[in-house]
């Protein structure tokens, strides 16, 4: 009798072993995962329209304002376009020609070819599952991956406007940054996120664009104000802003929209999106805290371009250590990046006396510096079981983070030196003193932003 049970119920476990492994096999989009990733990245986009756009415009003279958003918006259109046909799948593919596998990904997905709405994205620091295989995929779709990074590939070149404002011809600008993105963004970002990346097997950790992003657009920025040479009109000193309303609700847009720059870059509605939104806020809140104290000691009144500078610091310098420090490390993250980003801007600029406009190295570029670096000290494995620093131990990570900085500060440095000089040469890049006194606005565009009607 017992025999004849067992041979009665042995189809149904076949059957549950069958499915067990379907299960496994066959990996599901996560719908809470994905509906988060699409809200980060519209917030990413927000960062840099009206975000960026108005920070920047805030910042400079009346006569610039629309020059700047321009630039913000034509990099929004252009690079969307670019990261499309090639950039994303130079950054995340994998490359045919081994050798060149660590340094930048091939062609197999340009214009997103073979890359299909129910496909699942690639696996890098993500919630994951796994296949009958064992490869991993992450939770959410492809295609939002790729949108998600494309914001990345966008706000970079962004970044460094801030360098050159008031004083770059539009033609020139436009080739500059396209050349940027190709040469030197998507490289970098294939070395650091992709799992081919030669950074990324040494274990660099970057986990919202420290490096990517910020170092590598903070150095283009010094490069580039160097070379352009100062404003006509810089005195070694800050030129006033036309109106600080924009630069203080930019900054706002900014504050909110980096809570999906950050907490989005886990690629997963979790715990650890939840770490990175709390210390994204921390460190900003800290730091914009500081620097209104340093405004206050030091010049007797805290400023709204300060609090607002300061709060970008913050954010910046967390980015790279959202997903892996605990409120403690933001609070010291905030302290310390508005310390060194105010001596950056009050002290070191005006004493070297080079034109970063808008501090985009100095904010942008230390703030990054210091925030990978920090990441390599007080990365805690209260965050995340597999990643520790040196104040836990493991003082290998601080210098992997070193590495890091340093080959994305050469890189960079050199290849925008380069990219440069070749955008000189076939397009010319600063406008003549006559353009410049007049105003970008009307030289380039034939706009004013500001009309009177008496």
């Amino acid at each position: 009798m017992k025999k004849y049970i067992l041979l009665a119920i042995l189809p149904f476990l076949f059957c549950s072993s069958l499915f067990a492994q379907s299960s496994i096999a066959a990996p599901q989009i996560n719908a809470g995962d994905t509906a988060w990733m699409i809200v980060a990245t519209a917030l990413v986009l927000f960062m840099s329209i009206p975000g960026l756009a108005l920070f920047y415009g805030g910042l400079v003279r009346r006569k610039n304002v629309l020059n700047i958003f321009m630039q913000i918006f034509i990099l929004v259109a252009v690079i969307s376009v670019e990261w499309v046909v090639v950039g994303y799948s130079n950054a995340f593919s994998s490359n045919s020609i081994e050798w060149l596998k660590p340094y930048i990904g091939g062609f197999d997905w340009a214009f997103l070819h073979g890359i299909g709405v129910q496909d699942l994205s690639p696996y890098f620091i993500t919630k994951s599952q796994t296949a009958l295989d064992g490869s991993q995929v992450g939770t959410i779709p492809h295609i939002i991956f790729v949108m998600f990074q494309g914001m990345f590939a966008v706000i970079t070149p962004a970044l460094i406007v801030g360098a050159f404002a008031e004083r770059i011809n539009f033609k020139g600008f436009l080739v500059f940054s396209i050349l940027w993105a190709l040469f030197i963004y998507n490289p970098v970002a294939h070395w650091v996120w992709s799992g081919d990346g030669w950074l990324y097997a040494h274990g660099a950790l970057d986990f919202a664009g420290g490096t990517v992003v910020h170092v590598n657009a903070g150095i283009a920025a010094i490069v580039t104000a160097i070379m352009l040479g100062k404003r006509r009109d810089y005195k070694g000193h800050a030129i006033p802003p036309h109106n600080i309303t924009y630069v203080a609700i930019g900054a706002a847009m900014l504050w909110i929209g980096w809570f999906g720059f950050n907490a989005g870059s886990g690629l997963a509605a979790d715990g650890i999106a939840t770490n990175a939104l709390m210390v994204t806020h921390v460190a900003a809140a800290t730091a914009a805290l500081t620097w209104a104290l340093l405004d206050w000691f030091i010049d007797k009144k805290p400023t709204i371009v300060g609090v607002s500078t300061g709060a970008v610091g913050g954010l910046v310098a967390i980015t790279p250590a959202a997903g892996f420090v605990d409120v403690t490390g933001a609070l010291i993250i905030g302290v310390a990046v508005s310390l060194l980003c105010f001596v950056m801007v009050a002290y070191v600029k005006p004493k070297l006396g080079y034109d970063d406009s808008l501090d985009a190295f100095g904010v942008h570029g230390m703030g990054g510096i210091l925030g990978a670096i920090l990441t390599g000290v007080l990365a805690t494995p209260a965050v995340q079981a597999g990643y520790s620093g040196a104040l836990f131990g493991n003082w290998h990570q601080l210098w992997v983070q070193v590495e890091a900085v340093l080959v994305t500060i050469g890189f960079s440095g050199i290849g925008t030196f380069i990219l440069f000089k070749i955008t000189d040469k076939l397009v010319g890049v600063r406008v003549d003193e006559k353009l410049e006194a007049i105003g970008l606005d009307e030289t380039q565009h034939g706009e004013t932003a500001y009309t009177n009607f008496d």
